[in-house]
């Protein structure tokens, strides 16, 4: 399948979206109420600036293979066992993923069986005796009313031998990991491994990350739900920056590298007057820092409200070469090093502040699903079924614009999805905070906003 290609985007000519499949379909699909997305069944989609870090130019458009149910299966249902294990950090719409995957295989597939493995990928290793359940309609009907996953989870890669001949001993034919790009890379190396057997496993991701920074996704499950319990706390900010003379309300949310979860929610809640993400280094001393920018502001309206992004920052912080279990560096401390500095620059100004500092990370991660997203977590699910019963794998489910496609693993482990700060959806962030360019924009960016 190729793309139909527009522009000179660097890596234009490096992607191909075709999925592979296991071998020809042959079995008829005895689902009722359907319209099946028959082979050659694809579309044209238009992946904007949004979408592609650092794109500029004209738009690319690329063919995507189409979700949904096919007219054909390549398993036999009342054969097919299959397995799923959940990866990583939590997030909101794991259960539901779980649910509606659980819920397709059975009552639509009637599969002989699908078991659930506990504790991430550890749960395939012997050594670790976690037990594998089975996951049936009645233990997962009220699942999605909790946050988290019933199946537990862990960081950390597991060598790809060990898992295949964990899928062989159990039989399994589709295997749905639910999980961030490090876990889709491992699901690309257990893809590997099986075809390198000569194996018929289908491997099938459902995309997973708070911080919306999979590649070529545009939202990942759960991000609705992070951007509004991160609005409650900023709003809680504003109470108490409004509450007291000079006071100042900071919020950390959550993003590693990326500043999604920080730039969505300034959008949707429009008291923020500083906005501090990954993508754009800044300076807190000096005419255009942080501190100077943050005593103007005071010195007008008496109140001010910063959101940062974890990862913000880190090039102010001395850093370790210390990695956690999935590989990513250890981050510093953002919000420590701001808060020591705004103190001290400030009582050298003789000029009293108020500073409250609100951290909702795990708040935000542990919690329900909201409706919209419990909708996304259900298409996702059921989709993933689709896919692995037509004989689908090495593959992802995903949304883009308004169409469920499929998109193969080396497409979304290419790199981590960044603002793109040359974007208008970055301008508006900026254009809602007030805050200077220099708080904003790098300079060569600053620049090409100047020329035109």
């Amino acid at each position: 399948m190729a793309k139909m290609n527009s522009s000179t985007h660097p890596d234009a000519n490096q992607i191909d979206t075709k999925i592979p499949m296991l071998g020809t379909a042959k079995i008829p699909n005895k689902l009722s109420f359907c319209r099946f997305a028959n082979a050659p069944s694809s579309v044209m989609i238009h992946v904007s600036d949004e979408q592609l870090t650092g794109h500029e130019g004209a738009p690319i458009f690329y063919e995507f293979e189409l979700a949904g149910p096919r007219q054909h299966l390549y398993f036999n249902p009342p054969q097919t066992k299959c397995a799923v294990v959940t990866c990583g950090g939590l997030c909101p719409g794991i259960n539901d993923v779980i649910r509606a995957i659980v819920m397709e295989a059975h009552h639509n597939y009637k599969v002989a069986a699908t078991l659930g493995i506990r504790f991430g990928l550890e749960g395939f290793i012997p050594k670790y005796g976690h037990e594998v359940v089975e996951l049936t309609p009645d233990n997962v009907a009220n699942i999605h009313q909790f946050g988290g996953t019933i199946l537990g989870s862990s960081r950390g890669p597991q060598p790809a031998e060990d898992l295949v001949d964990c899928l062989e001993r159990m039989n399994i034919s589709a295997l749905f990991i639910i999980g961030g790009d490090g876990s889709m890379r491992a699901a690309q190396n257990i893809l590997v491994e099986i075809q390198r057997r000569n194996l018929r496993i289908s491997i099938i991701g459902v995309p997973k990350t708070i911080d919306n920074d999979i590649s070529f996704i545009n939202k990942s499950f759960g991000f609705d739900t992070a951007v509004e319990k991160a609005t409650e706390a900023i709003e809680c900010a504003h109470t108490e920056a409004t509450g007291a003379m000079n006071g100042i309300g900071m919020v950390k949310v959550m993003g590693r590298e990326s500043g999604f979860i920080a730039a969505q929610a300034t959008l949707a809640l429009k008291e923020v007057n500083f906005v501090l993400v990954p993508e754009v280094k800044f300076e807190i001393h000096g005419e255009d820092g942080l501190l100077q920018a943050l005593e103007n502001r005071l010195r007008s309206r008496k109140h001010a409200v910063i959101v940062c992004a974890e990862g913000a920052g880190q090039h102010l912080i001395q850093i370790t070469d210390q990695v956690d279990a999935s590989g990513n560096p250890v981050l510093g401390d953002i919000s420590q090093l701001l808060t020591h500095e705004i103190k001290t620059h400030f009582r050298n100004k003789n000029m009293p502040v108020t500073l409250k500092y609100i951290d909702p990370s795990y708040i935000i991660r542990s919690v329900p699903a909201n409706a919209n997203d419990r909708i996304y977590c259900g298409f996702l699910g059921q989709n993933a079924v689709h896919a692995a019963m037509a004989g689908k794998t090495g593959m992802v489910v995903s949304q883009i614009q308004d169409r469920f496609v499929h998109l193969p693993f080396s497409l979304v482990t290419r790199e981590r999805r960044r603002l793109n700060i040359r974007s208008d959806y970055w301008r508006a962030v900026l254009e809602s905070t007030g805050q200077p360019a220099s708080l904003g924009l790098m300079e060569e960016v600053e620049g090409l906003c100047k020329m035109t």
